[in-house]
Parts: C-alpha cells; sequence; structure tokens
C-alpha cells in the first residue's frame, strides 16, 4: 500500500502531481472507475477555454504568414508528438491543402508513432537537427508540444526555430515558462492526472482541441469552408464523393445524380463544381475565377 495515498506529491509540475480526487481509484468497481474519469474529464474544455485569448493571438499570427505560403510544423515526442501528426495528416483530406501546409515532427521518428521510444525525447540536438532536416525558414511556424513544458527535443526544435526566424509557439499544461525563445505561450492547466504523470489523458485530450481550433480557424481564414460547409474538398473516396455530392446538391438545388455529373466534370473538386454551376462556366474558367480571389466561394460567386 501506498504511504502517501490520498495525499498530493510535492512536485512543481502539475501534470506530475498526484490528483486527490482518483487516489482510491484501485479500489472502485468499474462504473466507479468510469465515473471519476469522466468527471475529470469534464473540467478540460473549461481550461481550454480559458486560454482562448492565448490561442486567437497565436492563430493572428499565423494567418498572414500562411497566406504567404508559410507551414506550419508541429513538435512534440509520444502523445504530443503522434497528437500533432495526426492533425497535420488531417487537413489535406478534410481541406484539399498541401500536405507540406501542415507537418508534424515526432521524436524517434515515424517508428515513434506506432510504438514507445520514450527516449527519444531526451535529446535537443536532435530537436535542432529536426528544424534543419525539415529546411524550416523565417516564413514558417513551429508549434512545440508537450504537456511538461520541458521536454528537451521540443525545446531544443524551438530554440533552433527561433534562431533561424521562424515564428515559434508553446503548448503546455503546466504553468507557462518562461523562454526567450517561445513567441506565443498557450497554457492549459487540466490538473493533475487520473493516472498520476499519464498525460495521454486530459493533458492529451486538451491538446487534441486546441489542435482542432488552431487548424479549424486558419482553414476558415484562408476560405476553405463555405459558412460550416466543407466546400474545399477533392473527393478520393466513396465516402468523400457522396459527402461532395451531397453539398453540391444543397448548394445547388440539383438532384443527387446531377451533382454527382457536375462533381464528375469538376474533377472531384466541389468548390469549382459549384462554380462552374452558379456561373455557368466551364472548368478552366472556374479554376481561375476561384484564384483571382484566392480561393474564397463567396468573392467568386459574387463576382
Amino acid at each position: 500500500m501506498f504511504l502517501n495515498k490520498g495525499k498530493t506529491m510535492d512536485i512543481n509540475k502539475i501534470t506530475e502531481q498526484q490528483n486527490p480526487m482518483s487516489s482510491h481509484i484501485d479500489e472502485q468497481p468499474v462504473l466507479g472507475i468510469l465515473e471519476i474519469i469522466n468527471r475529470e474529464d469534464i473540467g478540460v474544455p473549461l481550461a481550454v477555454q480559458k486560454s482562448l485569448p492565448q490561442i486567437k493571438e497565436f492563430i493572428d499570427a499565423l494567418i498572414p504568414r500562411f497566406k504567404d505560403n508559410g507551414r506550419l510544423f508541429y513538435v512534440g515526442s509520444g502523445t504530443s508528438g503522434r497528437l500533432g501528426v495526426l492533425d497535420a495528416a488531417e487537413c489535406p483530406p478534410t481541406y484539399s491543402t498541401d500536405p507540406e501546409m501542415v507537418q508534424g515532427i515526432i521524436a524517434g521518428g515515424n517508428d515513434a508513432l506506432v510504438r514507445s521510444i520514450e527516449g527519444a525525447e531526451d535529446y535537443p540536438e536532435d530537436g535542432a537537427q529536426a528544424v534543419s532536416d525539415h529546411n524550416i525558414t523565417t516564413n514558417d511556424t513551429v508549434l512545440g508540444i508537450t504537456a511538461s513544458s520541458s521536454t528537451p527535443f521540443v525545446l531544443g526544435a524551438l530554440e533552433q526555430a527561433k534562431e533561424i526566424g521562424a515564428l515559434t509557439g508553446l503548448i503546455s499544461c503546466n504553468k507557462p515558462p518562461k523562454l526567450e525563445y517561445v513567441d506565443h505561450m498557450i497554457s492549459m492547466i487540466v490538473g493533475p492526472e487520473i493516472i498520476t504523470g499519464s498525460t495521454r489523458m486530459k493533458a492529451g485530450t486538451a491538446t487534441k482541441l486546441v489542435l482542432n481550433m488552431i487548424t479549424t480557424t486558419l482553414m476558415i481564414k484562408l476560405n476553405k469552408t463555405y459558412g460550416n460547409l466543407m466546400v474545399d474538398l477533392k473527393a478520393s473516396n466513396k465516402k468523400l464523393w457522396d459527402r461532395g455530392t451531397r453539398i453540391i446538391s444543397h448548394l445547388t438545388g440539383l438532384d443527387y445524380d446531377d451533382s454527382l455529373q457536375l462533381l464528375q466534370s469538376a474533377k472531384g473538386e466541389v468548390k469549382i463544381a459549384i462554380v462552374m454551376n452558379k456561373t455557368n462556366c466551364v472548368y478552366d474558367v472556374g479554376v481561375q475565377l476561384l484564384k483571382n480571389v484566392r480561393g474564397s466561394l463567396t468573392k467568386a460567386l459574387s463576382e
């Protein structure tokens, strides 16, 4: 039996402290364990809400860089690294972005995506090397992700990125440290984990919420949506052909079969299909119309 059971450990990092609400979790039945986890998870969105001004400032700085063909790199290890890679990987199929636009870098490389390589996070020089390997420039942005705020691999990458002149940011679930090479600090205090130090839980959930906010808001501001519709979609499988067809039908009033035929004539590109229908133009003209207004469907239709 643990001698300090039921007491909070005297550790400075919040993410490493013992959670008094779950100190006897091993004595609970299955439903009791689930209730404790659920009760703790409820507070995660509230912690993220408090960091909205910090997220907003980061996105405001990021938008003009994206419009000037800058790129966003997530850098993390373990769960944090996997979440960054996941968010980056989902941008191309969702918003037809270039895979280079948002990228994830994880300590230990691709092997660390499917199995734990814990020691890979301990070397700041490896993080710095990753920045160099990805040819990061002054026009790019590097967002470190580390629940503890102290992962050497992540901090090494941020320091190198700042030296190059890139915009830098850090997502953390501890009180924000003062780091001169970090331009934007995003700190969500979700409290001690249900299982002490298991930051794949509340910290991981908070991180996923913030990454969703960052890329979704960016894509909206880059004209990737029309209202809340995913119009900058290129059909590449049955699900996306169906989704694209239904979006076209909704916006044009065409029936499903005619909408599908229109999407096929637009080479699977939903936004271009809508422009072709609304302006009665051919594919190449639709492409140019959108290019003239930086991809804004609203402006293309109004002009």
